[in-house]
Protein backbone atom coordinates (compact mmCIF):
# COMPACT_ATOMS: atom_id res chain seq x y z
CA UNK A 1 0.00 0.00 0.00
CA UNK A 2 2.81 2.37 0.91
CA UNK A 3 4.51 1.59 -2.41
CA UNK A 4 1.31 2.37 -4.35
CA UNK A 5 0.86 5.68 -2.55
CA UNK A 6 4.47 6.60 -3.30
CA UNK A 7 4.02 5.79 -6.99
CA UNK A 8 0.79 7.81 -7.18
CA UNK A 9 2.52 10.78 -5.59
CA UNK A 10 5.39 10.50 -8.06
CA UNK A 11 2.98 10.29 -11.00
CA UNK A 12 1.09 13.35 -9.77
CA UNK A 13 4.38 15.25 -9.40
CA UNK A 14 5.50 14.27 -12.90
CA UNK A 15 2.07 15.19 -14.31
CA UNK A 16 2.30 18.63 -12.70
CA UNK A 17 5.79 19.18 -14.10
CA UNK A 18 4.71 18.11 -17.58
CA UNK A 19 1.77 20.52 -17.46
CA UNK A 20 4.16 23.36 -16.62
CA UNK A 21 6.96 22.36 -18.96
CA UNK A 22 7.73 23.48 -22.50
CA UNK A 23 9.84 22.02 -25.30
CA UNK A 24 12.05 24.35 -27.33
CA UNK A 25 13.23 22.74 -30.57
CA UNK A 26 16.86 23.37 -31.52
CA UNK A 27 19.16 22.06 -34.22
CA UNK A 28 21.00 20.08 -31.56
CA UNK A 29 18.16 18.60 -29.54
CA UNK A 30 15.17 19.91 -27.65
CA UNK A 31 15.49 22.12 -24.58
CA UNK A 32 12.94 21.33 -21.88
CA UNK A 33 11.98 24.24 -19.62
CA UNK A 34 10.50 23.46 -16.20
CA UNK A 35 9.25 26.46 -14.18
CA UNK A 36 9.62 25.65 -10.47
CA UNK A 37 8.94 28.64 -8.21
CA UNK A 38 9.37 32.43 -8.46
CA UNK A 39 12.68 32.71 -10.39
CA UNK A 40 13.67 29.07 -10.02
CA UNK A 41 13.61 26.81 -13.06
CA UNK A 42 15.22 23.68 -14.45
CA UNK A 43 16.45 23.32 -18.04
CA UNK A 44 17.27 19.98 -19.64
CA UNK A 45 19.29 19.58 -22.85
CA UNK A 46 21.36 16.76 -24.30
CA UNK A 47 21.17 14.78 -21.06
CA UNK A 48 22.38 17.71 -18.96
CA UNK A 49 20.34 19.29 -16.18
CA UNK A 50 20.66 22.98 -15.34
CA UNK A 51 19.23 24.51 -12.16
CA UNK A 52 18.70 28.28 -12.16
CA UNK A 53 18.30 30.05 -8.79
CA UNK A 54 17.18 26.84 -7.01
CA UNK A 55 14.79 27.88 -4.26
CA UNK A 56 11.82 26.55 -2.33
CA UNK A 57 13.21 23.41 -0.72
CA UNK A 58 14.71 20.15 -1.91
CA UNK A 59 11.30 18.50 -2.37
CA UNK A 60 10.58 20.71 -5.39
CA UNK A 61 13.48 19.05 -7.23
CA UNK A 62 12.71 15.42 -6.41
CA UNK A 63 11.47 14.65 -9.95
CA UNK A 64 14.62 16.03 -11.61
CA UNK A 65 18.07 14.58 -12.12
CA UNK A 66 20.80 16.04 -9.93
CA UNK A 67 22.22 19.24 -11.40
CA UNK A 68 25.14 19.34 -13.79
CA UNK A 69 25.15 23.14 -13.76
CA UNK A 70 23.78 25.63 -11.23
CA UNK A 71 23.38 29.29 -12.23
CA UNK A 72 22.70 31.90 -9.55
CA UNK A 73 21.91 35.53 -10.24
CA UNK A 74 22.21 37.37 -6.90
CA UNK A 75 22.77 37.14 -3.13
CA UNK A 76 19.15 37.43 -1.95
CA UNK A 77 17.51 34.35 -0.45
CA UNK A 78 15.05 33.84 -3.30
CA UNK A 79 18.03 33.35 -5.62
CA UNK A 80 20.96 32.25 -3.48
CA UNK A 81 18.94 29.96 -1.23
CA UNK A 82 21.40 28.26 1.07
CA UNK A 83 18.87 25.84 2.56
CA UNK A 84 17.94 24.42 -0.84
CA UNK A 85 21.52 24.45 -2.11
CA UNK A 86 22.79 22.70 1.00
CA UNK A 87 20.37 19.78 0.48
CA UNK A 88 20.98 19.35 -3.26
CA UNK A 89 23.38 16.72 -4.56
CA UNK A 90 26.14 18.97 -5.89
CA UNK A 91 28.70 16.24 -6.50
CA UNK A 92 28.67 16.73 -10.29
CA UNK A 93 27.55 20.38 -10.38
CA UNK A 94 29.46 23.34 -11.76
CA UNK A 95 28.43 26.60 -10.06
CA UNK A 96 28.40 29.75 -12.20
CA UNK A 97 27.59 32.93 -10.29
CA UNK A 98 28.75 36.50 -9.65
CA UNK A 99 31.66 36.95 -7.20
CA UNK A 100 29.33 38.17 -4.40
CA UNK A 101 27.42 34.88 -4.58
CA UNK A 102 30.65 32.87 -4.63
CA UNK A 103 31.69 34.60 -1.43
CA UNK A 104 28.34 33.86 0.18
CA UNK A 105 28.54 30.15 -0.71
CA UNK A 106 32.19 29.57 0.17
CA UNK A 107 31.27 26.88 2.71
CA UNK A 108 29.43 24.71 0.14
CA UNK A 109 31.23 22.26 -2.09
CA UNK A 110 30.62 22.08 -5.84
CA UNK A 111 32.50 20.11 -8.47
CA UNK A 112 33.70 23.39 -9.98
CA UNK A 113 33.21 27.11 -9.33
CA UNK A 114 33.25 29.72 -12.11
CA UNK A 115 32.84 33.35 -11.04
CA UNK A 116 31.47 35.69 -13.72
CA UNK A 117 31.37 39.45 -13.45
CA UNK A 118 28.98 41.59 -15.52
CA UNK A 119 29.77 41.34 -19.25
CA UNK A 120 32.05 38.32 -18.80
CA UNK A 121 31.54 35.14 -20.85
CA UNK A 122 32.33 31.47 -20.48
CA UNK A 123 31.52 28.14 -22.12
CA UNK A 124 30.26 25.02 -20.42
CA UNK A 125 29.53 21.70 -22.20
CA UNK A 126 28.68 23.36 -25.52
CA UNK A 127 26.68 26.21 -23.94
CA UNK A 128 27.88 29.81 -24.20
CA UNK A 129 27.04 31.82 -21.05
CA UNK A 130 27.13 35.62 -20.93
CA UNK A 131 26.70 37.61 -17.71
CA UNK A 132 24.43 40.62 -18.26
CA UNK A 133 24.07 43.55 -15.82
CA UNK A 134 20.96 43.63 -13.60
CA UNK A 135 20.21 46.54 -11.29
CA UNK A 136 17.68 49.05 -9.99
CA UNK A 137 17.14 52.62 -11.14
CA UNK A 138 18.04 55.21 -10.11
CA UNK A 139 21.45 53.95 -9.11
CA UNK A 140 21.80 54.85 -5.43
CA UNK A 141 23.98 53.66 -2.55
CA UNK A 142 21.01 52.01 -0.83
CA UNK A 143 19.73 50.21 -3.94
CA UNK A 144 18.37 46.71 -3.38
CA UNK A 145 20.17 45.62 -6.52
CA UNK A 146 23.24 47.78 -7.23
CA UNK A 147 24.89 47.58 -10.63
CA UNK A 148 27.71 45.06 -10.77
CA UNK A 149 26.67 42.78 -7.90
CA UNK A 150 24.25 40.41 -9.64
CA UNK A 151 24.03 38.86 -13.09
CA UNK A 152 21.35 38.32 -15.63
CA UNK A 153 22.39 35.66 -18.15
CA UNK A 154 22.18 34.86 -21.83
CA UNK A 155 22.51 31.15 -22.55
CA UNK A 156 23.24 30.12 -26.13
CA UNK A 157 22.00 26.55 -26.44
CA UNK A 158 21.71 24.67 -29.72
CA UNK A 159 21.45 27.90 -31.69
CA UNK A 160 18.83 29.46 -29.36
CA UNK A 161 19.54 32.50 -27.18
CA UNK A 162 17.81 32.43 -23.80
CA UNK A 163 17.78 35.58 -21.63
CA UNK A 164 17.24 35.35 -17.86
CA UNK A 165 16.76 38.83 -16.44
CA UNK A 166 17.62 38.33 -12.78
CA UNK A 167 16.33 41.11 -10.50
CA UNK A 168 16.50 44.10 -12.78
CA UNK A 169 14.67 47.27 -13.57
CA UNK A 170 14.04 48.69 -17.04
CA UNK A 171 17.73 49.14 -17.86
CA UNK A 172 19.41 50.10 -21.12
CA UNK A 173 21.39 46.84 -21.24
CA UNK A 174 18.14 44.87 -21.42
CA UNK A 175 16.61 47.14 -24.03
CA UNK A 176 19.74 46.78 -26.17
CA UNK A 177 19.58 42.97 -26.35
CA UNK A 178 19.51 41.45 -29.85
CA UNK A 179 18.26 38.18 -31.31
CA UNK A 180 16.75 36.75 -28.14
CA UNK A 181 14.64 33.65 -28.75
CA UNK A 182 13.36 33.08 -25.20
CA UNK A 183 13.23 35.69 -22.43
CA UNK A 184 12.39 35.36 -18.74
CA UNK A 185 11.53 38.83 -17.46
CA UNK A 186 10.90 39.84 -13.84
CA UNK A 187 8.13 42.25 -12.78
CA UNK A 188 7.45 42.78 -9.09
CA UNK A 189 7.29 46.01 -7.16
CA UNK A 190 9.04 47.44 -5.24
CA UNK A 191 11.93 45.08 -5.99
CA UNK A 192 12.27 45.19 -9.78
CA UNK A 193 9.84 46.92 -12.17
CA UNK A 194 6.20 47.47 -12.97
CA UNK A 195 4.46 45.44 -15.66
CA UNK A 196 4.29 48.55 -17.86
CA UNK A 197 8.07 48.95 -17.70
CA UNK A 198 8.60 45.26 -18.39
CA UNK A 199 6.25 45.35 -21.37
CA UNK A 200 7.90 48.46 -22.78
CA UNK A 201 11.36 46.87 -22.54
CA UNK A 202 10.17 43.63 -24.13
CA UNK A 203 8.62 45.55 -27.00
CA UNK A 204 11.99 47.18 -27.62
CA UNK A 205 14.28 44.13 -27.55
CA UNK A 206 11.64 41.89 -29.19
CA UNK A 207 12.25 38.32 -28.00
CA UNK A 208 10.38 35.67 -29.93
CA UNK A 209 8.90 34.24 -26.71
CA UNK A 210 8.70 35.85 -23.27
CA UNK A 211 7.82 34.33 -19.92
CA UNK A 212 6.85 36.64 -17.06
CA UNK A 213 8.51 35.24 -13.94
CA UNK A 214 9.59 36.55 -10.53
CA UNK A 215 6.26 38.40 -10.25
CA UNK A 216 5.51 38.09 -6.52
CA UNK A 217 5.88 41.51 -4.88
CA UNK A 218 5.07 43.11 -1.56
CA UNK A 219 1.43 43.52 -2.60
CA UNK A 220 0.97 39.99 -3.96
CA UNK A 221 1.29 38.73 -7.52
CA UNK A 222 1.68 41.15 -10.42
CA UNK A 223 -0.99 41.24 -13.13
CA UNK A 224 0.78 39.15 -15.76
CA UNK A 225 -2.42 39.04 -17.86
CA UNK A 226 -2.15 42.82 -18.21
CA UNK A 227 1.52 42.42 -19.17
CA UNK A 228 0.52 39.87 -21.82
CA UNK A 229 -2.15 42.21 -23.22
CA UNK A 230 0.27 45.14 -23.38
CA UNK A 231 2.90 43.13 -25.24
CA UNK A 232 0.41 41.58 -27.66
CA UNK A 233 -1.15 44.97 -28.38
CA UNK A 234 2.30 46.39 -29.14
CA UNK A 235 3.65 43.48 -31.19
CA UNK A 236 1.60 40.39 -32.01
CA UNK A 237 4.73 38.58 -33.21
CA UNK A 238 5.97 38.24 -29.60
CA UNK A 239 4.50 35.19 -27.89
CA UNK A 240 3.79 35.66 -24.18
CA UNK A 241 3.67 32.41 -22.22
CA UNK A 242 2.01 32.51 -18.80
CA UNK A 243 2.93 29.72 -16.40
CA UNK A 244 1.85 29.16 -12.80
CA UNK A 245 5.08 29.85 -10.92
CA UNK A 246 3.20 30.06 -7.59
CA UNK A 247 0.79 27.14 -7.78
CA UNK A 248 1.66 25.61 -4.42
CA UNK A 249 1.68 28.96 -2.61
CA UNK A 250 -1.96 29.57 -3.62
CA UNK A 251 -3.24 26.47 -1.81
Amino acid sequence: MKYLLTMLLLLCTVSFLQAQSDQIITKKGDITIHPVLHAAMVLEWQGKTIYIDPYGGIEKYSAFAKPDLILITDIHGDHMNKATLNDLDKSQATLIAPPAVMEGLSELNFKENIALKNNAKTKWMGIKIEAIPMYNLPETEDSRHPKGRGNGYILSIGGKRIYISGDTEDIQEMRALKKIDIAFVCMNMPYTMEISQAASAVLEFRPKVVYPFHFRGSGGLSDVEAFKSAVEEGNKAIEVRLRDWYKEEKK
